[in-house]
């Protein structure tokens, strides 16, 4: 995505981060949840002038992708190869996801650091050898503390799930290089006694705390009973631990030990976006590894909530995962990035359904948004020719109206950009497109009309000017979540020509009223949220 040329040179980038997906099978929805949200955090920033680094990627090795791999007769980097380019870049394209760089943990640009960066950790003596034997769970690639396995049943009974993926745990022994995670369990309760908003939500936050609080242990970083990874660069017997080789694409995609320019203005993330089920990883394993490199910690960890579907977290292996694919063809890409950070809270587990959607679709999108926009566009057309008049008769009514902006773009700013709160911000905008629906049921335009003298001329023309006016600052609000959808509302407002790119657009200056001038080409254009056919079936 292109600056936007009024961002604040010099400035520290705002870096936000997602996790990096593993290529051992395409992406499903609650990959995209995540991604879209940055996609939306990120776009709202820039919008406000900010200078912006978008980063998301892919994990590609481990004992997961080689087993994949093997299963489908290629080498683990011809899968993840084929993957990527058949499956998770077409999807981040499809969902307009506007990243600025897309990071391979299989690129040399990342291998070489990793090992630089481990290297560094053993001549410190960070790293040390040792054995371990221990439940291992391949799915999370992580080795599991005994207390947190379920008991098996039915076909499992008598042995130990992973509490994630419900799959049984492989007992491992090998000898491995070890962290000494152990010696920074102060350090990190220090860190996040001084940071509150370190890590989000706060429910995530007290997981961490309880669980940093009863005494970390070393950390395995290295395996020896394969070779698909990182080799640990003193023992090439060994490769290094998935998740150490992982974290630290936060690093080199900015340029660590490579180009420190670049390191310098991005880096560390304001934000890193991950799902609960790898929160540890980030705020406790991540930071520490940065504390022991005397690197800067991250702004925040903000941890979302599972994706539910019949009470099962969405995912391949517990056999309920949908592409994104199957909702944008029915409902649109731009309805499919609003539903979902629209119907759930963020940081808190959510259920989808069709029906939800389609309810809220035809509700909120259909009935309150996209009707607004037309029966504007069509009423400038049918009293004034498509020319947009000037507002001469405000009253109290259109300063309700002027006072229900402000309040919008300053929740909704607050909300989104600094909160995270997507919900909380997408609903202060449609609370305002609500109220402006009642102003024009409540001053019933098509009646004024019928009053030919200049005084119903004037209010009629302040009636339609005050509705338009509010269309513009809806289509800046609403751009970093449906930007396709807010482009045609712009085209159709005639804002271009006068305004310029609808992506130049400050969201502080939105509810600076009277930006829209007088004299605008209102066209009706394609209605912006088409009636739903019927769902298709399977």
């Amino acid at each position: 995505m292109a600056a936007t040329g009024n961002e604040k040179q010099g400035a520290k980038a705002y870096y936000v981060s997602t996790p990096i997906y593993y290529v051992n099978d395409a992406p499903h929805l609650g990959h995209a949840y995540t991604t879209v949200a940055g996609d939306v955090l990120t776009r709202w920033h820039r919008q406000r002038g900010e200078k912006v680094w978008y980063l998301t990627g892919t994990d590609e090795h481990g004992q997961k992708i080689m087993r994949t791999a093997e299963a489908n007769g290629v080498t683990p980097q011809a899968w993840a190869d084929k993957l990527v380019t058949e499956a998770w870049k077409p999807l981040w394209e499809h969902l307009e996801i506007a990243n600025d760089d897309f990071i391979r943990t299989t690129q040399k640009r990342h291998t070489d650091r990793v090992q630089e960066f481990v290297q560094d950790l053993y001549d410190k003596d960070e790293i040390y050898k040792g054995g371990y034997e221990g439940p291992y769970c391949v799915g999370c690639e992580e080795y599991k503390l005994p207390g947190e396995l379920l008991d098996g049943e039915g076909e499992y009974a008598g042995q130990k799930l992973c509490p994630i993926h419900k799959k049984p745990v492989e007992i491992l022994s090998e000898e491995n290089y070890f962290f000494k995670l152990s010696e920074y369990s102060e350090k990190l309760l220090a860190h996040y006694e001084a940071n509150p908003g370190f890590i989000q939500p706060e429910s995530a936050r007290n997981e961490v705390v309880n669980f940093v609080r009863q005494g970390l242990q070393d950390l395995s970083i290295s395996r020896s009973t394969f070779d698909w990874g990182v080799p640990v660069p003193w023992d090439d017997k060994h490769v290094i631990y998935v998740w150490v080789d992982a974290l630290l694409n936060y690093a080199t995609a900015v340029g660590y030990n490579e180009n420190p320019e670049k390191f310098e203005a991005t880096f560390p993330a304001d934000v890193h976006l991950v799902g609960k089920d790898i929160l540890r990883f980030h705020a406790i394993i991540w930071p520490a590894m940065l504390m022991a490199q005397g690197l800067p910690l991250p702004g925040k960890i903000a941890a979302n909530g599972w994706l539910m579907v019949g009470g099962e977290k969405m995912s391949k292996s517990n056999l309920t995962g949908i592409k994104p694919q199957d909702l944008t063809s029915h409902f649109g890409v731009d309805a499919y990035r609003w539903y979902f950070l629209r119907a759930i809270a963020f940081g808190q587990d959510g259920s989808f359904s069709w029906e939800d959607f389609s309810a809220r679709y035809t509700s909120e999108l259909a009935n309150d948004y996209g009707n607004l926009a037309s029966r504007v566009a069509a009423m400038v057309g049918k009293y004034f020719g498509g020319e947009l008049p000037a507002a001469t008769a405000d009253g109290d009514a259109e300063k309700a109206i002027h006072d229900g902006l402000t309040k919008a773009v300053a929740e909704a700013d607050r909300k989104i950009g600094e909160e995270l709160d997507f919900q909380g911000g997408i609903l202060a905008v449609f609370d305002f497109v609500k109220q402006v629906n009642g102003y024009i049921t409540e001053q019933e335009p098509w009646k004024v009309a019928k009053d030919d003298s200049p005084e119903g001329r004037a209010r009629l023309a302040t009636i339609l000017y005050t509705a338009a006016e509010s269309l513009r600052a809806v289509a800046v609000l609403l751009n970093p979540v449906m930007p396709d959808t807010s482009q045609k509302l712009w085209d159709s407002l005639g804002a271009e020509a006068s305004l310029g790119g609808l992506a130049d657009q400050r969201i502080q200056e939105a509810a600076d009223w009277g930006r829209l001038p007088a004299g605008s080409t209102v066209t009706k254009g394609a209605v912006l949220f088409p009636r739903l056919e019927e769902k298709p079936t399977a």
